[in-house]
């Protein structure tokens, strides 16, 4: 069984069942299966977000392959995500207590615990009103530019998201907006990937999701160019020669599930 414990929770659970100890905690409830809860609870005056994985069975494992789906068997890839994008210097959540058991993907059982990131506010409400309301052009100037900077040196450290939607990045709201001084998070990293060198096939599914997020906000072409340049790191003619095969894919898949949403009656 692996275990690690940060306080508050490595005094309160010494020599206690922390599975038991973890299915105690009470709190908003976000998601609640079977197999899968996830929660924001408080300790000791601070708060914190807990996703537990429960054994999920061949039957889960099989119904997931079946839809083209990768299961997730457990929290252990979060945990290791976390800590990669934190050796990259990309801002994301902080891990206070971890831990999984079972001999293999049928019967694991694994928790994570994270602080929450408050006080926050995710980039899909930030730019909810974007298109009625436009911010000011410093401000979306330089939130275009942090969101390329940390999505390039996530997909550069080797970590692919496969929920790169702009409701996972959340901007710090601690102090007064300073749009030299902007902190954007990475968050749910529970379906990530971690490799020494990410494909262009999972660069590009994860650009594609964060396009397809932004559809609704009004993006202008220099938004688009603006974003290019700061993750790719090159001059924008470099980029549009080089990357035009990507580029043409990437805005396809962004437009197919954008239809795909207008036609299950997601209409904003």
């Amino acid at each position: 069984m692996k275990l690690i414990l940060a306080e508050p929770f490595k005094t309160l659970w010494s020599g206690r069942d922390v599975f038991a100890e973890v299915e105690k905690l009470q709190g908003q409830v976000f998601r609640e299966l079977t197999v899968r809860r996830t929660l924001r609870t408080e300790v000791d005056g601070r708060q914190y977000f807990v996703k537990i994985h429960r054994s999920i069975g061949w039957g889960e494992i099989f119904k997931n392959l079946i839809t083209a789906k990768l299961p997730v068997l457990g929290v252990g890839l979060e945990w290791a995500a976390i800590h990669r994008l934190q050796k990259l210097g990309v801002p994301t959540m902080t891990g206070v207590a971890f831990s999984e058991k079972g001999s293999n993907v049928t019967n694991r059982y694994s928790f994570i615990i994270t602080e929450e990131l408050a006080p926050a506010i995710s980039l899909e409400n930030l730019t909810v009103n974007w298109v009625a309301k436009p911010p000011a052009f410093a401000l979306r100037y330089a939130i275009t530019a942090e969101l390329a900077r940390i999505v390039g040196k996530m997909h550069r450290g080797g970590v692919n998201h496969r929920d790169c939607y702009l409701c996972h990045f959340l901007l710090d709201t601690t102090k007064p907006m300073n749009v030299r001084k902007l902190k954007l998070s990475v968050i749910d990293l529970h379906r990530a990937q971690l490799r020494t060198h990410l494909p262009l096939r999972w660069r590009n599914k994860d650009l594609s999701a964060l396009y397809y997020s932004a559809l609704e906000i009004g993006l202008t072409q220099r938004d688009k160019w603006r974003f290019l340049k700061g993750y790719f790191r090159q001059p924008l003619r470099q980029i549009l020669t080089e990357q035009s095969t990507s580029l043409g894919l990437m805005q396809r898949k962004a437009y197919k599930l954008y239809a795909r949403k207008l036609s299950l009656g997601n209409v904003p």
